[in-house]
């Protein structure tokens, strides 16, 4: 099976930046896609990003596009959501997940492993 260690996040102030990096260990032999989703307090789960395997290609959520991007590094099994513009909307649990599949989804059903979530506080 496949762990994922999620870090970075924290606070930012409106129109700042941040970065979450996950680092996925353990059966890292497939080909799969990853991806960051969010919950914010009292609604569900949310798509934020996702990347395919080899990290040619993206999708990015409606809400956040313009603003967030996604990056790999295939060797070290390590993705980047990469934040800017941010705004107090923004502020929720975020979390790491890996698919089954190479290719990224919007669909939270689609990944089947997921990290631990980690904070991020967006002050206006």
């Amino acid at each position: 099976q496949v762990q994922l260690v999620e870090s970075g996040g924290g606070s930012a102030q409106a129109g700042g930046s941040l970065k979450l990096s996950c680092v996925a260990s353990g059966r890292t032999d497939r080909r799969y896609a990853m991806a960051w989703f969010r919950q914010r307090s009292g609604k569900e789960r949310e798509f934020v990003a996702a990347i395919g395997w080899s990290g040619a290609s993206t999708r990015i959520g409606d809400s956040v596009k313009g603003r967030f991007t996604i990056s790999r590094v295939t060797a070290t099994n390590t993705i980047t959501l990469h934040m800017d513009f941010l705004e107090p909307g923004d502020t929720a649990v975020y979390y790491c997940a890996v698919a089954i599949r190479g290719s990224p989804t919007g669909g939270s059903e689609d990944y089947p492993r997921w990290g631990q979530g980690t904070q991020v506080t967006v002050s206006s």
